[in-house]
């Protein structure tokens, strides 16, 4: 159910006394958003899997016991779930979340400038 005017109102106002009051606790907030506890905990989930891989190749190419390459395969397997269950958590409204920041982060706007530099550049070594 949309709020009506009113209550828009007296919510903006609310927002305005929270950032006179406490600007840098309002800063703070603002810089995050509901999702970036799962992002993280999606980013160790791929540095695990990452060491475990190592862990696994290590293991197998050096000849070691057979129960430390087992150890590399179960923390790939542990982390390969953890990422799992943090992306069900993290949902289809936090990727799209996500999406929509790297879009407002001028993502696209910085390779379109990288793009229009290089033309920009090779025009000028044909003149």
């Amino acid at each position: 159910m949309p709020l009506s005017e009113d209550e828009q109102r007296i919510l903006q106002q609310i927002e305005q006394q929270f950032y006179e009051s406490d600007p840098d606790f309002a800063g703070e907030l603002g810089k995050h958003n509901l999702y970036v506890h799962h992002l993280r905990r999606m980013k160790w989930a791929g540095v695990a899997f990452v060491l475990g891989v190592i862990v696994l190749v290590a293991a197998l190419a050096t000849e070691t016991t057979f129960l430390v390459a087992f150890g590399g395969f179960v923390v790939m397997l542990a982390s390969a779930l953890w990422f799992e269950h943090s992306l069900r958590k993290l949902g289809r409204a936090g990727m799209a979340q996500l999406t929509e920041s790297m879009k407002s982060n001028g993502l696209r706007e910085y390779f379109g400038s990288t793009g229009q530099r290089m033309r920009d550049r090779f025009r000028r070594t044909d003149e």
